[in-house]
């Protein structure tokens, strides 16, 4: 009987258990292969993503260079259009100066003429005729310019 048994089983049932076998073998054969691909994809991919960002990290360098450069350079332009104004209110303000200056030596020669006269007056105790108050004063302006162009 057991051999009966043994050789129907082999006639009916090897065959389809084989087949199952060889079936499941090619299925984990075929995941294996998939799996390998799925790998390899996220492999590919996550190098890919890897370049992209050395990319952007470049991109974002080259970007701050040249924001930096051109900062500098509107500074320099700055700087280059400020001088000729600074330049520009010096020299109004030294030409202030000298006229301010002017004006009051000017103011200063009218008053010591003014307090010569006086002074001379007091000394002579009596008002000088015409010529000799032109000459006084003559002399004064003579003794004031030459004090005038030590200075």
């Amino acid at each position: 009987n057991f051999l009966l048994l043994l050789g129907l089983l082999y006639i009916f049932a090897y065959k389809p258990i084989l087949r199952m076998f060889d079936e499941r073998a090619s299925r984990i054969k075929e995941s294996m292969e998939m799996t390998e691909s799925v790998k390899e994809q996220a492999a590919n991919a996550e190098e890919e993503a890897r370049k992209r960002i050395e990319e952007a990290s470049k991109e974002g360098q080259g970007a701050i260079a040249r924001a930096i450069k051109t900062g500098e350079e509107i500074k320099q332009k700055a700087k280059q259009d400020a001088k000729p104004e600074a330049e520009a209110l010096i020299a109004r303000a030294r030409n202030e100066i000298q006229q301010e200056r002017d004006e009051a030596i000017a103011e200063l020669r009218k008053e010591f003429t003014d307090l010569t006269i006086s002074a001379a007056e007091k000394v002579i105790e009596q008002e000088l005729d015409k010529e000799t108050h032109r000459r006084l004063i003559d002399k004064v302006l003579e003794d004031s310019e030459i004090l005038r162009s030590k200075n």
